[in-house]
């Protein structure tokens, strides 16, 4: 026995040892993905050395003796950071991913392909100018040396999913836009959950859940049916994941020199978009002759898309303009391949799209447009030609996806982003380089999807605003809900003309103040909108600026701290309601003082937000749940504008339907406080006064591959708990859906916040969320998410850390980019 025990624990120990060999061996070799950020490399394709810097962050410096060279070193510090990511990145746009993914993904695949976002992209191209086109030849010559180098290991993604990344391709580079303008275009799904809640609960009731926007509300720029039964609009809700579905939410404010310390113009930015592994940012100083940019990139990209120049600086928040129609198109009885138009039948457009499937055979069906543009209807909903009678595209016979059977018609989606003519990248290009207002808003000419808030100033003292895009002039109606296509009545008729943006230079107030709010009066002559969103973030700025801006006192720590502002007047909106609430309890007595004496500020340490966003998930949920069913999992989020409303005009919705007597909102106020705290209780134990908001709401940066690998998800994810709320200024957009545990969770904000200072540009201020990295084996894998949480910022450029890493690159023998 002994002897036996002996052996036993040997082979343990044996084993454990072997276990630890292989496991410090992978890590080892793992090790070697990590790029070289020092000495010296012989490079094909550039014209001079460059040198590429790195600081004690691993923020990166290039300096370049020309532009096309800075364009190869960014191309080469991207690659070496986050070549996955952007592997990913033009994967998902080309509709690519089942190549490497397999079935999973095939769904989302037949969406882009259906679109057509890399076909656009390639036609995109074609229409840049030589300089600009230069630089993408130029950007991907430096993605390429990485991409080639085939003695680096791989990062870790590429050896979980087994393959190597293609070369990279200009039009890679512009697929990035194509996505972003994307993501932050979404009326076409808003289009949908409209026309599904009108057929559920009728229109007037419908418009309930869409609440007007306030007449007060803060202005940017003050003077200035049926037919759809036979499509299963439910499945357009979950049709893209989360990093990629529309979301809004960015703050930008300007001030002139006659309201700073400075005496010249300080702008602030802070787009928020995910938060995830790794970012979309990334931050550097590119310095060239004439020329020095200062800012954030994104890995694909060899533009510079936020920052300054040294002259002028800018910032952007998205509009939220309707860019899209949903076009209802009716197919000709018995002639499958014509639709109906104004002028008579037509025949779709058709091409035959082939998706690669690992571990399954390739899909092919034919993918349909018609003169509004691509029918995205046939991406799921199974009325695809190509595919067998009763099943969707990506779906086997027998599934239960789709259109019903007999149905007639189909959904097509009109939006000026998938124009071949796009120019958007090259405005950029030329806006970051112009030096005066006027330059900068030719540039803005070229900036055609998606709609965006362009703020602007420079060391002249100047200041500006502009809302650049190809806006829709419609015939008729307002863009709310998927109209007749077969008649012309709702056809586009042209588009806002440039003269006609929303712009505004040097405005008699001094200030500019751009959050996603309404941004043109209501006697504007055109339609941006027929739903302005959030307005109390810009209520919030302006406020702050009334406080601290009272004549020449405001400076950039004053932006600053702007920034990092968890008011949440939304909170202040709503609590007087929930407060006339009786307490039935000790527990909930203890939970209406603590909400009584709270001043709305999400603090991070505070049991208050806890409190409120629980008793606020409870009561949307009783409020609205019942007359929805399953159409409540897209109102699931709470919009706090709309419970007000509910609450201050529409108490019928208080009523629980199929019940008797009729409750009243009070009644459904008390049972949702009384619901909340024992949800509260479940999760976290305890009394009201011990709970801490930010023991719910972390911001957890997931890695969209490593965070579904066993073991790798915790490893290579990251968390810090995080103050704000989902209408506060330092944004921190609260989860509703997800597993229990994730309720609450921090899962969009400021990826990036920017405040530049006019009167001196190089004192301008910095932060990305993330880090710079996205290897997981990095130091500079999430390294910058605890002082982006607590508010930190440093400098790029003089006055900022040393350089800890110096890389140069130097031409070697074969084909040279072509030099200014």
């Amino acid at each position: 026995m002994g002897r036996a025990v002996k052996f036993s624990l040997g082979a343990i120990l044996a084993l454990i040892l072997a276990l630890g060999l292989v496991v410090g061996g992978a890590y080892w070799w793992m090790l070697g993905s990590l790029p070289r950020l020092d000495g010296t490399l012989a490079l094909a394709g550039l014209g001079a050395p460059v040198e590429v810097l790195r600081d004690r962050d691993g923020i990166v410096t290039i300096r370049a003796e020309s532009e096309r060279d800075a364009a190869f070193a960014l191309g080469y510090a991207h690659a070496q950071d986050r070549l996955w990511q952007m592997d990913f990145m033009r994967r998902t746009g080309a509709g690519r991913l089942s190549e490497v993914a397999g079935a999973r993904t095939l769904r989302l695949d037949q969406f882009m392909r259906t679109l057509g976002l890399y076909r656009t992209a390639q036609a995109n191209v074609e229409h840049l100018s030589p300089p600009v086109r230069a630089l993408l030849d130029a950007y991907a010559a430096g993605v390429n040396a990485v991409i080639q180098d085939e003695d680096a290991t791989l990062p870790i993604e590429f050896q979980i999913m087994r393959y190597r990344p293609e070369p990279w391709r200009p039009a890679d580079s512009l697929i990035w836009a194509r996505l972003m303008s994307l993501q932050l275009s979404g009326n076409w799904s808003e289009e949908l959950l409209r026309a599904r809640i009108i057929r559920r609960l009728g229109p007037a009731r419908a418009a309930d859940l869409w609440p007007t926007y306030p007449a007060d509300g803060p202005v940017t720029l003050p003077d200035l049916a049926g037919a759809l039964d036979g499509l299963a609009l439910e499945r357009f809700a979950t049709l893209l994941p989360w990093s990629l579905a529309p979301k809004f939410a960015s703050n930008s404010w300007v001030l002139s020199g006659a309201g700073t310390s400075t005496g010249a113009p300080i702008l602030a930015n802070d787009p928020h978009l995910t938060l995830e592994a790794p970012g979309i940012w990334y931050l550097a100083r590119i310095e060239t002759p004439g020329h020095t940019f200062t800012g954030v990139t994104a890995p694909g990209l060899p533009i510079p898309v936020l920052g300054q120049n040294g002259t002028i600086a800018w910032g952007f928040t998205t509009t939220q303009s309707d860019t899209q129609d949903l076009f209802m198109e009716r197919t000709r009885p018995g002639e499958p391949g014509l639709y109906v138009t104004p002028d008579g039948p037509r025949p779709f457009e058709t091409r035959e799209e082939i998706i690669e499937v690992r571990g399954a055979e390739p899909e092919r069906w034919t993918v349909r447009a018609t003169r509004h543009g691509p029918v995205i209807s046939d991406a799921i909903a199974g009325d695809n030609p190509a595919a067998p009678e009763g099943t969707a595209p990506g779906s086997r016979p027998g599934s239960k996806t789709g259109s019903k059977p007999g149905s007639k018609t189909v959904l097509a989606l009109a939006w000026p982003g998938l124009r071949t003519d796009d120019r958007s990248v090259e405005a950029v290009y030329w806006m970051g380089r112009a030096r005066t207002w006027d330059e900068f808003r030719a540039a803005t000419r070229m900036f055609h999807s998606p709609q965006q808030n362009i703020v602007y100033a420079d060391r002249a003292g100047h200041i500006g605003f502009i809302a650049p895009a190809r806006v829709p002039i419609r015939k008729r109606g307002n863009g709310q809900v998927p109209v007749p296509g077969w008649s012309g009545d709702y056809d586009w008729i042209g588009e806002i003309p440039f003269a006609g943006l929303p712009t505004a230079f040097d405005p008699p107030g001094g200030r500019i103040v751009a959050a996603n709010n309404k941004i043109v009066p209501d006697d504007y002559p055109y339609l941006l909108t027929a739903r302005w969103a959030d307005f109390y973030r810009a209520r919030r700025i302006e406020a702050l600026l009334d406080d601290v801006g009272a004549g020449p006192t405001y400076s950039p720590d004053n932006a600053r701290v702007m920034q990092q502002d968890i008011v949440s007047l939304a909170a202040r909106d709503l609590l007087p309601y929930l407060l006339r609430t009786k307490p039935t309890n000790d527990r909930a007595r203890a939970a209406l003082d603590i909400l009584g004496a709270w001043d709305g500020s999400m603090d991070r340490n505070s049991p208050a937000p806890l409190l409120f966003y629980a008793w606020v998930r409870a009561l949307n949920q009783a409020l609205l749940a019942d007359e929805l069913g399953p159409d409540f999992v897209d109102f699931q989020r709470p919009r706090i504008d709309r419970l007000v409303y509910i609450l201050s005009a529409r108490p019928a919705w208080c009523d629980v339907v199929g019940t008797e007597p009729t409750e009243s909102c009070a009644e459904i106020i008390g049972a949702a406080l009384d619901i909340a705290l024992d949800d509260l209780d479940a999760r976290f134990g305890g009394a009201p006064g011990e709970l801490r908001w930010g023991a719910a709401h972390m911001a957890r940066f997931r890695h969209p591959l490593l965070d579904r690998v066993p073991l790798l998800g915790r490893a290579f994810s990251y968390a810090v708990e995080a103050g704000g709320g989902s209408y506060t200024l330092n944004r921190g957009g609260v989860s509703f859906g997800g597993r229990s545990t994730e309720v609450f969770e921090d899962i969009h904000g400021a990826g990036y916040r920017a405040v530049y200072d006019l009167a001196d540009p190089e004192n301008s201020r910095f932060m990305i969320a993330t880090g710079q990295s996205g290897n997981p084996f990095s130091p500079y894998y999430g390294n910058l998410a605890t002082r982006w949480r607590d508010g930190a910022y440093f400098k790029l450029g003089p006055g900022g850390p040393p350089p800890a890493h110096r890389l140069l690159l130097t031409p070697a023998p074969g084909p040279t980019v072509q030099q200014d």
